[in-house]
């Protein structure tokens, strides 16, 4: 039954004939593992192309969905994380599988006569795969593919004459916007993989119309003398190294990469012994399809690692991004560039950039393009196996002195690279954090997310208005003034404010002078005032009462009178209102009774209208007591280290904390801080911004600012 249909089949297609002319192709010499780049490349082209067809169903190209988009296929789509991750590693493996097939191609020969259009061939498609790299790079939106896409095409528009005009054409105008990423959209997903398939077709026809060529004893013999000398440079590089006779930090990483290539030319000039004439099925197929289960294998195996491809924070055009790199198969033209005889050079040519962006490069891969033309003399084939070997070392050197630098080099652009990616992770969690919350990402798209977060947004202005002068003591290095105020919070360790703690109110009742002591920094017209605060009443308070307060026996009451005043700041760790610890810290500070001995009651000097608690259940609220506790007296410890008193405190704290005839050292920011400042700065000091869930889907991190049970808080409490 089933040979009549296949013979039914057959007479109306003539499939077989054409199985037999796809299949049937002799193979010189037997099948061999060192045949199969070519069918792995092809096969991982088809991969990109399905998985991308699955990505494309969820995108949506422009600048105020393009992140949004590929947020919902990493953390919503099912499996889409998968589906990325392996579109993503796919490309990775795309760009080794051309190299390996280049290596092949020309230690074979197989780019001379009658085969040189084929090779020409061969080097358009590897163009179209490293331009499909590029354009992919920019289309999440995020700030490592916005930035990287700019470096490289800030190198495409360095080129002579018509380099503006190709960047301008590529970005949809002199600026970064939307219409770039439906352009380089446009690019990626039509017309670059139209014209791949197109070159394809013909790189195959005109592989099958000449046949597979054998490995040439030349070859071998080239292969073998690059061996060694990549095996005595490395040798060489190491023992200057380690007699230090070069200073130079990446040197025995550049001795390995030598090795490396050494082993690979090695491998690759190997002569098997001569084998019969086989045919590419099934010998040649079944080593293809092991090589390409293997390609498979090692490309979901990085996707389940990597848990997928990172997504980093929305670009933002506004914020510097240091770490701004091209993807790692240009890192070594990033890294030539940045030589300084490159640009001596360009200054003397006067081509600038372009001199090592475009002339450099065009010559050398115009070399690599006259290859099956060079072949042509005595020592051609033996030449151009050399040259490949050495440009193959100088970019493998290049890349990784990049690679080294920007992770391992202790300069200052090193740990610049390093603290930007740290921060590009740190805020693309947190977006994702956001766009997860009951809000979700609003149409405005989810850099508002970030731009509207006082977690991200005020340690940023922290540090710009704030950090000189309330200086933390591990970044004390970092200014060459002594700080002038207490340090309240370390910006790179923003989920940790010390402003506000409970630590921060047990020093300001019990070591006040201490605790304020940087305030004897101040000099100019805020000393006099300054002096008057070491010296005032609340040094008095804290020194004359510190004695009762540490006492033993009077440890619960402390912790009291602490957690009421942490309480009034409603962070979310705080004790309810009602809480009886709370409730006890309150007679307290009306009071100043304590267990053993009493305190001088602080209602004698601070305006405060507590917090109380109204409702019940889902209807619960905190809203303040009726009657305040004191008023009329300053400083105002009403909403102590919460949003609202630290906005009018920052705003005006002569106005808000020192009244009219009070001293205060600090300068007002009212008119230097605009409103949304203000608000970023003040809720994250006082922690008032959103605290995800513990984990989020596919990121098993937890988030550093998830707060504690209530119960756990309470345990907190009484511990300290």
């Amino acid at each position: 039954m089933i040979k009549r249909l296949t013979d039914w089949l057959d007479h109306r297609t003539g499939y077989r004939d054409l199985m037999h002319e796809a299949l049937n192709e002799p193979i010189p010499g037997g099948a061999k593992w060192r045949y199969v780049w070519g069918s792995t490349l092809t096969f991982t082209f088809f991969v990109q192309v399905i998985t991308g067809f699955c990505l494309w169903m969820a995108y949506s190209p422009s600048a105020t969905s393009a992140w949004e988009s590929v947020y919902y296929i990493q953390y919503h789509m099912v499996f889409g994380w998968v589906v990325r991750g392996i579109h993503h590693f796919a490309a990775q493996a795309m760009m080794i599988l051309l190299m390996l097939h280049l290596m092949q191609v020309v230690i074979d020969g197989a780019y001379k006569a009658p085969r040189e259009v084929n090779f020409w061939l061969g080097l358009v498609l590897m163009q179209i795969v490293m331009f499909l790299g590029l354009t992919g790079y920019l289309l999440p939106w995020d700030q490592k593919g916005y930035y990287a896409t700019r470096v490289a095409t800030e190198i495409m528009g360095s080129a002579p004459l018509v380099g503006p005009y190709m960047q301008q054409l590529m970005q949809g105008g002199t600026s970064y916007g939307n219409h770039t990423l439906t352009r380089f959209f446009a690019l990626h997903a039509g017309i670059l993989p139209a014209m791949l398939v197109g070159f394809l077709a013909l790189h195959i026809y005109v592989f099958r119309r000449h046949a597979i060529h054998t490995h040439s004893e030349v070859s071998v013999t080239s292969s073998k003398v690059f061996s060694i000398a990549c095996i005595v440079i490395a040798a060489g590089i190491a023992i200057a190294k380690y007699f230090k006779l070069v200073s130079f930090p990446p040197a025995y990483a550049i001795a390995i990469i030598f090795v490396v290539l050494g082993l690979f030319a090695f491998l690759f000039g190997r002569k098997g012994k001569p084998e019969p004439e086989s045919r590419f099925w099934p010998d040649q197929v079944l080593k293809d399809g092991v090589a390409c289960l293997a390609v498979m294998a090692a490309i979901l195996g990085a996707t389940i690692y990597w848990h997928g491809a990172e997504l980093t924070a929305p670009a933002n055009p506004s914020e510097a991004y240091s770490a701004a790199r091209p993807e790692w198969y240009y890192l070594f033209l990033f890294k030539f560039l940045q030589f300084e005889f490159v640009s001596q050079w360009g200054e003397m040519t006067h081509l600038g950039e372009a001199l090592g962006a475009i002339v450099i490069p065009g010559i050398l891969f115009g070399i690599l393009a006259l290859m099956p033309i060079i072949a042509y003399f005595r020592l051609g084939h033996k030449f151009n196996v050399a040259y490949l070997w050495t440009m193959i070392g100088i970019a493998g050197a290049l890349t990784g002195i990049a690679y080294y630098e920007d992770w391992y080099g202790d300069t200052e652009e090193g740990r610049d690279f390093r603290a930007s990616v740290a921060e590009a992770h740190r805020d693309g969690h947190r977006t994702v954090e956001l766009a997860m919350s009951e809000t979700g990402i609003p149409p405005e798209g989810a850099a508002t997310l970030l731009a509207n977060d006082p977690l991200t947004q005020g340690p940023k202005i922290f540090e710009q208005y704030c950090l000189s002068c309330h200086q933390t003591e591990s970044r004390f290095d970092e200014f060459e003034e002594k700080p002038q105020a207490p340090g309240l919070a370390d910006p790179a360790n923003r989920e940790e404010v010390f402003f506000g703690s409970r630590a921060w109110t047990q020093a300001v009742l019990t070591d006040f002078g201490g605790h304020f002591s940087s305030l004897a920094n101040i000099t100019g017209e805020r000393a006099e005032a300054a002096q008057a605060i070491l010296e005032g009443s609340m040094k008095d308070w804290s020194d004359s009462n510190a004695e009762v307060l540490t006492d033993p026996e009077n440890k619960d009451d402390y912790k009291a009178l602490v957690e009421f005043l942490y309480t009034q700041s409603q962070r979310p760790d705080a004790l309810a209102p009602d809480d009886a610890v709370v409730q006890r810290g309150q007679e307290i500070f009306v009071s100043g009774e304590m267990t053993k001995g009493s305190i001088d009651a602080c209602v004698d000097c601070h305006s405060m209208h507590a917090l109380t608690t109204q409702g019940e259940g889902n209807l619960l609220k905190i809203v303040l007591q009726e009657e305040p506790l004191s008023e009329d007296l300053q400083p105002v410890l009403t909403g102590y280290a919460g949003t609202e008193w630290l906005k009018k405190f920052i705003a005006n704290p002569q106005s808000h904390y020192a009244g009219e005839y009070g001293n205060n050292a600090m300068p007002a920011f009212e008119s230097q801080l605009s409103e949304h400042d203000l608000e970023m700065v003040s809720r994250w000091l006082a922690k008032d911004y959103y605290i995800a869930p513990v984990t989020l889907p596919h990121d098993a991190k937890p988030a550093a600012d998830a707060p504690p049970a209530e119960e756990e808080a309470k345990e907190a409490a009484k511990a300290e």
